[in-house]
Formats: structure tokens, C-alpha cells, sequence
């Protein structure tokens, strides 16, 4: 059966040509339609239009997909390739993706909504950097030598754990296969990848740039589909570990799967309701700028934006008033257009949910101060919205909401402020904003929080561990610590030569 294809014209903004590739599941290097035949609309978030049609896979088809990756594992991959090896690989991918970033970006703007902006010089940034700073970690995976005794030696090694399954969502689609990709490569690993049926032009688009790198077929799969291609990836058998970034519901559904089936290990990133705190003695043009930016942003579809900012009493009026001043002057428009700051939500769904946020805020006695409408008339797009006068019990405080919405709430003491920032069922990140650098340790510190920052929000470095506290997540992407979810660690003992007494 013929797999389906993408064709695109792309004739405004500052990537223009015409772009065409496979857009079946891919297995073992080669492009295929899904086992049903069956395809998934992939809908233009500016106009709610179809831009194609890609293959929908099924749990027979991650299954076959394993089965490749086993298969690649135990005769082309793992320990059989050293790490430089490896890791010239990831440096050849990441030339390739730098050749390609327009491209790339063009990609993931016309799925997702984004500004090409933010795509180019955010996510492409962010991905390419990614794929080189793992690249440079395929070669030194080192274990311990530990002291025992004088009759035995003990040392550790670090081995991958074989099939690793990757679970990412719509929201940074290529910065968030790469953060997963380039570990679990460098360590050994071959990987079976479900992108968002919502945003897979650029995953898909990856795959020829995996083929052209060099990798052996069989060490990177895709399978697009629905959630029961990532619910087949989550209780597979043959699967050994499990990394997710998403929802908090779907997270639990990945976790009770592993643990289901082989009990394996998870690694989830699954959002938060971040706080950020402005105290009075703030720089207040620099706390608003990095406020709006931590709300609007992407659209608000930000995992660790700062959708409730808590402000001193002191500063209040004159914040609010600005950052009213900021949000109103946000430019919504074709995100391929340069001066644009917002584009469309990334889904009819995802639309209708933060709407339904909104009008429930409402009717909880939430104070609309800004926005709260939809902008224009097709599409998926939504104004920059402020509440005011919210109590601690609403839903558009204690949720997040994953949209263009700011929560304002103002708080008198520090004491007061950490308790309500705290007072979350998630720890993703926080934001502080002083020019006290005691207050604003002091204040990182006692943060239940994976990240705080201090005077910024929304900064993330791909050396820079990131994983949440509580309900947030388990394990960290980014860094050296992200390593540690692709290995297994073997004890080794050796005697020499003493009998057992």
C-alpha cells in the first residue's frame, strides 16, 4: 500500500519554495502507510483548513516497529557503535537540521500556529543546540570504581537500555524530539517516537534528515496516530523505558501502562500552573516585559509559563496598568509575517478548552480585564486575556490553562505569597522579580519548583537540567542529568582470588 505525502508551497514570509516528503510511519528507515490504511487530517490552526493527510499508525504498527528496533539494537546499534561513532552521527544530524532551519521552521509554524520568529530563532535554535551538545556526550559515558576491600575490585558500567519509546506533544514539536532524541542516541539507544497527530510535519520531515546523517535503519522509528499509538508505546513488553512530555491525564494513563505491563521506568514532564512573584522593590518595565512574555508567548501554550503573577501591593496599580498597556499592543496576526507576536491556538479542541476556561472564571466571579473574546472569525485564535478579583479556589488559578491568559493577584506579605505559590499541586517552575538578590535566593530556595528564575522567565538551556517537583513530572530532560533516563548501571565485581570463609 502507498504511503501518503506532503507537498507544500510556501510563498510569504522569509522561507519561501516548495517542500516535499513522506509523511507514513517510519520503520526501519523506509516510509510506510499505517497497518489500517487509514490517514489523519492535519489541520491549518490559522484557518482550521487541511493542509494533508498523513498515515495513522496502529499498536500493530508500534509493534512492528519494536520488533525493528530490537532487532537494530542487538546487531548495528548500542555498544556495537562506539560513542564517537554516535556522536558523529548527532553532529552530522545537527549540520543537517542548520542546512534545513528555515525549512524546519516553516514546518513548524504552518502545523502548529507559531510565529516563524519563535520557530527559527527559539525552537530550531534550541533543537539544533540539543542534537550537538548531546552529540558531545556519546563518548564519555564513564562508570565509578568503587573501594570494597583488598581481595575485590568493584566498578560500574553504564549500558543503554536497548528500545527506548518517546511520547511528544504539539506544543514545541522539534525542540521536544530533540531533547528526547539526542540522549537516548548518544547513550545507544534505539527509539520508537510518537509525535502529536495535532503537529508531525517537522518529526516526519526529521526522518529523511536521520536517514541522510547516516543512522543505521531501525534506530529511530515514528509512528504518528492517536493516543492509542502512544497508550501501545506506554504498556509494550518489549519497550524498556518510557519518556513523555504532556498532559497530566495522559501522563498517569503512561505511568499506570509501565507499571502494568513490564514495570517500566518513566520519565514524564507534564506541565504546571507556573507562579511569578513581583515584589515591590522589582524593576517594574523589566518585570512586565518578562511577565507578558512568560503569558503570551507561543501563544501561552507553554508548559512553564507564568500564568500567575502575584504582585506586591505596593507596585500593583502601576503593573497592572502596564502590563494592560503591553498585552493590548501584542500584535495577533499570519504568523508567517514578521511584526505578528501571536498566532492562533494549536487546535479546535485545545481552543475550545481554554474558552471554556475562561467562561467558567467568569462565572465563578473572576474579573475580566483585558480580552477573554476570540480574535477574528476563523481559525483557532484567542485575545491576550487578564483576570483580576480571583480567589484561590477558581479553576484559572489552580489549573493551568495552557492559553493567553494572565492571572493577576495581588498579595502584601512575602511570607503570604510563598504559601500561595506553593499551594499548588504542581512544581514546574516559578519566577521571581527583585533587585534584592538575598530576597531573591531566599525566595528561589523555598520554592517547591524544578526552576526558578530571577528576573526572567521562560529561559531554558539544553546543559540546563529542567524537570518539575509534585504532580510536574519524574526525571529531567536537558543537561547531564538527562543521561541518567537512557542507562542501565551495572555493579561489577572481581575477586582476586579470595576463597569464601
Amino acid at each position: 500500500m502507498s504511503t501518503t505525502s506532503f507537498s507544500h508551497n510556501f510563498t510569504s514570509g522569509p522561507f519561501k519554495g516548495s517542500v516535499k516528503f513522506p509523511t507514513g510511519i517510519f520503520i526501519g528507515g523506509k516510509f510506510y502507510a499505517g497497518s489500517n490504511g487509514t490517514t489523519i487530517d492535519i489541520l491549518n490552526p490559522t484557518n482550521a483548513k487541511v493542509l494533508t493527510s498523513i498515515a495513522e499508525g496502529t499498536a500493530d504498527d508500534v509493534d512492528r516497529a519494536v520488533k525493528v528496533a530490537r532487532e537494530t539494537f542487538e546487531t548495528s546499534w548500542g555498544l556495537k557503535v562506539p560513542g564517537a561513532k554516535r556522536g558523529m552521527l548527532l553532529y552530522k544530524l545537527a549540520e543537517l537540521m542548520q542546512q534545513h532551519e528555515n525549512e524546519l521552521a516553516a514546518l513548524e509554524t504552518l502545523d502548529n500556529g507559531k510565529t516563524f520568529k519563535t520557530a527559527k530563532e527559539v525552537d530550531l535554535t534550541m533543537a539544533i543546540d540539543t542534537i550537538r551538545y548531546f552529540a558531545g556526550w556519546a563518548d564519555k559515558i564513564h562508570g565509578q570504581v568503587i573501594e570494597v576491600d583488598e581481595s575485590k575490585h568493584a566498578f560500574t558500567h553504564r549500558e543503554p537500555f536497548g528500545v527506548v519509546g518517546q511520547i511528544i506533544p504539539w506544543n514545541y514539536p522539534l525542540a521536544l524530539m530533540t531533547s528526547k532524541l539526542g540522549p537516548a542516541l548518544a547513550a545507544g539507544n534505539c527509539v520508537v517516537l510518537k509525535p502529536s497527530e495535532k503537529t508531525p510535519l517537522s518529526a516526519l520531515r526529521m526522518c529523511s534528515l536521520i536517514n541522510e546523517a547516516g543512522f543505521p535503519p531501525g534506530v529511530v522509528n515514528v509512528v504518528t496516530g492517536y493516543e492509542d499509538v502512544g497508550a501501545a508505546i506506554s504498556r509494550h513488553m518489549d519497550i524498556d523505558t518510557v519518556v513523555f512530555t504532556g498532559s497530566h491525564r495522559t501522563g498517569r494513563k503512561v505511568m499506570e501502562a509501565a507499571a502494568k505491563s513490564n514495570m517500566k521506568k518513566v520519565t514524564l514532564e507534564m506541565g504546571g500552573n507556573s507562579p511569578s512573584i513581583v515584589y515591590n522593590d522589582a524593576d517594574i518595565e523589566l518585570a512586565v516585559d518578562w511577565s507578558a512574555h512568560g503569558t503570551f508567548w507561543n501563544q501561552g501554550q507553554s508548559c512553564c509559563g507564568s500564568s500567575r503573577i502575584f504582585v506586591q501591593s505596593g507596585i500593583y496599580d502601576a503593573f497592572l496598568g502596564r502590563l494592560t498597556e503591553k498585552a493590548r499592543d501584542l500584535r495577533l496576526g499570519d504568523p508567517f509575517v514578521e511584526g505578528y507576536y501571536m498566532g492562533p491556538q494549536v487546535s479546535k479542541d485545545h481552543f475550545d478548552r481554554i474558552m471554556n476556561s475562561i467562561q467558567k472564571a467568569k462565572r465563578e466571579g473572576a474579573t475580566i480585564h483585558l480580552g477573554g473574546e476570540r480574535h477574528g472569525t476563523t481559525g483557532f485564535w484567542i485575545q491576550p486575556t487578564i483576570f483580576i478579583n480571583t480567589k484561590p479556589h477558581m479553576e484559572i488559578v489552580k489549573e493551568e490553562i495552557l492559553g493567553p491568559v494572565a492571572v493577576v493577584i495581588k498579595f502584601e506579605k512575602e511570607e503570604d505569597v510563598l504559601r500561595q505559590a506553593n499551594d499548588s499541586p504542581y512544581g514546574l517552575a516559578a519566577a521571581v522579580f527583585t533587585q534584592d538578590f538575598t530576597r531573591g535566593m531566599q525566595s528561589a530556595k523555598q520554592l517547591r519548583v524544578g526552576t526558578t528564575w530571577i528576573n526572567c522567565t521562560n529561559t531554558v538551556h539544553c546543559a540546563v537540567p529542567f524537570g518539575g517537583y509534585k504532580q510536574s513530572g519524574i526525571g529531567h530532560e536537558c543537561g547531564q542529568l538527562a543521561m541518567d533516563n537512557y542507562f542501565n548501571v551495572k555493579s561489577i565485581y572481581v575477586n582476586f582470588g579470595k576463597r569464601p570463609s
